[in-house]
């Protein structure tokens, strides 16, 4: 009989600090989530993209917005912003950047595994 785990962002099984930012990661029954906070100025394409070495972001993205405003642009040129309160699901290939002086905050449950990491 399985049973019930629980772990907290306050003990991380990794972090992940890169400029402007940092992911917090926690693995449960087999799904990662991330907490990231980035900071005002943080763009994924000046601070994560020379960690990771790929034209856009790869990593696929169901994330819970809880602070703070993020802007994103995919590939194709589309273009939207997210705040508190919103869900979104953001395929692979775009760039991201927070909009204004405040950090956002954002909890994402599918694009955390290897987000980040050096290539």
């Amino acid at each position: 009989m399985a049973s019930m785990q629980k772990k907290n962002f306050d003990k991380p099984d990794d972090v992940r600090n890169f400029d402007k930012g940092k992911v917090e990661v926690v693995t449960l029954g087999g799904v990662t989530f991330g907490r990231a906070v980035l900071e005002p100025g943080w763009r994924w394409s000046t601070c994560v993209k020379p960690l990771v070495k790929t034209k856009s972001c790869e990593a696929p993205h169901l994330q819970y917005h809880v602070a703070g405003t993020l802007a994103v642009r995919m590939d194709d040129g589309s273009e939207a912003e997210y705040g508190p309160g919103d869900v979104s699901l953001l395929p692979p290939g775009h760039d991201a950047w927070v909009v204004g002086n405040e950090a956002a905050v954002i909890i994402d449950i599918s694009g955390m595994v290897n987000y980040a990491k050096p290539a």
